[in-house]
């Protein structure tokens, strides 16, 4: 079993992230290094909707890391209410997207700059700081990406099928629109190319709705593996099965072994290491075998105390590979 010690590193850490597991690990990540992380969040899910732009991850990375989101779902906010969309269904209203009453302040700020000019980087860095987060969260892009479920319903927008149709369609293929013509946010381009950057974490989202919509955006790819780092990722699924969200089904959907091996196989030529959870240890042999390092280590989190405790040991385990890479 590959160990780890407690050791963070110094210098600057970018972590890829969407979703409810990945704004987990984004928080644990940002107690330890403050300023010095930046965190590249899933712009794919991104829609329009009732006339608002929304901005799910994003929303549930920042949230999370001003220690206001709602504990017992992961996304929204604490204390919420439901007025709005109450409203919204009485008048006969699309309500199969939840806007709450706290939540809809950022959505509507948040549209009215877009149109008045402002960049998703800009918005997104001024809420933060108003909610008093100190770590940089960044889109992946400043233009639109659009995650698109192919499926035995046909082709649907990502919010469509994750939402409103409870990710059931089953899965043909994932197509990201407009990726062909982003390009990554100004912030993305430094951070990963800062001189004290030391590790890249992708977070454990989902690889194919969080993490691959990122990796879609030309240049990341190159500026991840240019950047000369460690590239650790922490598998979303532990025991075959994910804790939350769709991401086992998808994989079995697109014929992926269902497993920390079968993320290791998505993500291979990517990273260096991969944290696998405890009760995957006879699957370190075999990635190993991929040609890179597997961590056994206690990758569900809990509480504060879990996500912190896991970024302690990625970072540590990060130290280890950069001696690997000198």
């Amino acid at each position: 079993m590959t160990t780890a010690s407690d050791t963070p590193p110094s210098g600057s850490v970018v972590a890829l992230a969407g979703g409810v597991g990945g704004a987990k690990l984004a928080d644990g990540l940002s107690r330890e290094l403050g300023k010095r992380l930046t965190v590249v969040v899933n712009t794919g899910d991104d829609f329009e909707h009732l006339g608002f732009y929304i901005a799910p991850d994003l929303d549930t990375v920042m949230y999370t890391l001003a220690g206001v989101a709602n504990p017992e779902l992961g996304w929204g906010l604490a204390g919420e209410t439901w007025n709005f969309m109450q409203q919204v269904s009485r008048l006969g209203g699309p309500d199969w997207f939840k806007l709450g009453d706290q939540d809809l302040a950022v959505h509507a700020l948040r549209t009215e700059r877009l149109r008045r000019g402002n960049s998703l980087s800009a918005v997104t860095a001024d809420l933060s700081a108003q909610l008093g987060v100190g770590t940089n969260i960044v889109p992946m892009s400043d233009r639109p990406v659009r995650t698109i479920i192919h499926s035995d319903d046909g082709a649907l927008p990502f919010q469509e099928y994750f939402v409103r149709l409870r990710s059931a369609p089953k899965v043909q293929r994932i197509a990201f629109d407009g990726a062909q013509h982003a390009v990554p946010a100004d912030d993305v381009i430094a951070a990963l190319r800062a001189p004290s950057l030391r590790a890249i974490i992708l977070c454990p989202s989902n690889p194919y709705l969080s993490i691959d919509p990122i990796l879609s955006v030309p240049q990341i790819p190159e500026l991840l593996t240019a950047a000369g780092v460690p590239i650790i990722a922490v598998s979303p699924i532990i025991a075959g099965a994910a804790i939350k969200g769709p991401a086992a089904k998808i994989m079995a959907e697109l014929g992926a072994t269902v497993s920390a091996f079968g993320v290791a196989q998505h993500y291979h030529g990517l990273i260096h290491g991969l944290v696998i959870d405890e009760s995957d240890a006879a699957l370190e042999a075999s990635i190993n075998d991929l040609g890179m390092r597997a961590l056994v280590a206690p990758t569900i989190m809990k509480t504060s105390v879990d996500r912190q405790g896991l970024a302690r040991c990625v970072l540590a385990f990060a130290e280890q590979l950069r001696k690997d890479l000198t």
